[in-house]
C-alpha cells in the first residue's frame, strides 16, 4: 500500500503552489495573434480606400482653392475666390433649384409606386417571374441606350407627340426636351421610368421574408388589400424603406450628369442644368476645375444634408407607428 505520507492533501499555510502555464495568458496570446492576423488582412481594404475614396475627396478641396485649367496648364492659389464666384454664379443658383426640384419629385413619386408594385409582385400574380424581368429591365439599359431611346420618343416628331396628334390633342405636342418649361419634367421622367421598375423588384424580395402568419392574420380580421400594405407590410419594412429611399436620392442627385449631356446639356439655357452636369461642364467643357470642384463640395454638402433629413423623417414616422 502507498504510504500515508504521500496521499494527497490540502496545501499547507507553509506550501509551495505549483507554476502552471495559466490559461488566460494563452487565450490572450491567441486573441492578440488572430487580432494581428485580421489587421494584415485589412490593410489592403484600407489603402485602397484611402487611395480612391479619401484621396479624391481631399484632393477635390485642394483643387476648389485653386484656378486650374487641367494637367497642361499650371495652377494657382485663389484661396476662397471660387467659392464667391459660385454663390454669385445665376448658373449654380439654377442648378441648386433644379436639383432640389429633380430630388424632391423623382425620390417622392418613386418609393410609394415601386413599393404598390413590389407587394403586387410579392403576391405571385400570374406571369410575375416575366414580370418581375420586365420590371428589371430598364435599370440594365445602358445610359447610352436609354438616352437614344428617349430622344427618339421626346423630339418634335417622336412617339409621344405623334400619339398626341393621333388623338387629336395636337396642342399638346412640344419639343419636350427643347422647351424650357418641359426638359426638366422629362428627364425626371425618364428617371422615374429607369428607377421604379428594380426598386420595385428589391422591395418584393423584402417582403417575402415577412411573417406570412401576421399577413394572413391582418386578411382573416377583415383588413382589406390597401390597408395590409400600408398599415401592416410598410411599417414592417421601414428601415428598408429608409435605405432604398437615401440610395434612390443619392442616384438621382449624382447620376444625373450622363442624361443631361445626351439629350439637353443643359438647356434651354439652364433649365434643365443640374449639379452634377455642372460639375461636369465646368470641369470638360470649360476647363475650369477650381469653379467645378466647389459646386462638388455643395453637392456632397447637399447629399449628407439630404441623408440626415430623410433618415430623421423616416425615423419619426416609425416612432409614430409603434
Amino acid at each position: 500500500m502507498p504510504s500515508t505520507s504521500t496521499l494527497a492533501r490540502p496545501a499547507g499555510p507553509g506550501d509551495t503552489a505549483v507554476a502552471h502555464p495559466p490559461r488566460v495568458n494563452r487565450r490572450r496570446r491567441a486573441n492578440s495573434l488572430q487580432s494581428a492576423r485580421v489587421l494584415w488582412l485589412t490593410v489592403p481594404s484600407l489603402l485602397w480606400f484611402a487611395a480612391f475614396s479619401i484621396g479624391p475627396l481631399a484632393a477635390m478641396f485642394v483643387i476648389a482653392t485653386m484656378r486650374w485649367k487641367g494637367l497642361l496648364y499650371e495652377p494657382a492659389y485663389v484661396g476662397a475666390e471660387n467659392i464667391g464666384r459660385v454663390l454669385t454664379d445665376p448658373t449654380f443658383h439654377a442648378a441648386v433649384r433644379n436639383s432640389l426640384i429633380q430630388v424632391a419629385v423623382a425620390v417622392p413619386v418613386m418609393i410609394p409606386l415601386a413599393f404598390m408594385l413590389g407587394y403586387h409582385l410579392n403576391t405571385k400574380p400570374r406571369g410575375y417571374r416575366l414580370l418581375s424581368v420586365l420590371y428589371f429591365s430598364p435599370g440594365l439599359i445602358s445610359i447610352s441606350i436609354t438616352g437614344m431611346i428617349f430622344y427618339g420618343v421626346l423630339s418634335p416628331n417622336g412617339g409621344v407627340n405623334g400619339l398626341l396628334r393621333s388623338i387629336g390633342a395636337e396642342s399638346w405636342a412640344t419639343p419636350w426636351l427643347a422647351d424650357p418649361g418641359t426638359a426638366l419634367a422629362a428627364l425626371i421622367a425618364i428617371d422615374l421610368w429607369r428607377g421604379i421598375g428594380w426598386t420595385a423588384v428589391l422591395f418584393a424580395a423584402r417582403l417575402a421574408s415577412l411573417p406570412a402568419d401576421v399577413i394572413e392574420a391582418a386578411q382573416i380580421d377583415g383588413a382589406g388589400r390597401m390597408r395590409t400594405m400600408w398599415q401592416i407590410a410598410f411599417p414592417m419594412t421601414l428601415d428598408y424603406v429608409r435605405t432604398l429611399t437615401m440610395l434612390q436620392f443619392l442616384w438621382t442627385l449624382f447620376t444625373s450628369a450622363a442624361l443631361i449631356l445626351l439629350l439637353t446639356k443643359g438647356g434651354p439655357g439652364t433649365s434643365s442644368t443640374t449639379l452634377s452636369y455642372l460639375v461636369y461642364a465646368k470641369a470638360f467643357s470649360q476647363r475650369d476645375l477650381g469653379y467645378s470642384q466647389v459646386v462638388g463640395v455643395a453637392l456632397l454638402i447637399l447629399g449628407i444634408g439630404g441623408m440626415i433629413l430623410i433618415r430623421a423623417l423616416l425615423r419619426s414616422s416609425k416612432e409614430n407607428t409603434r
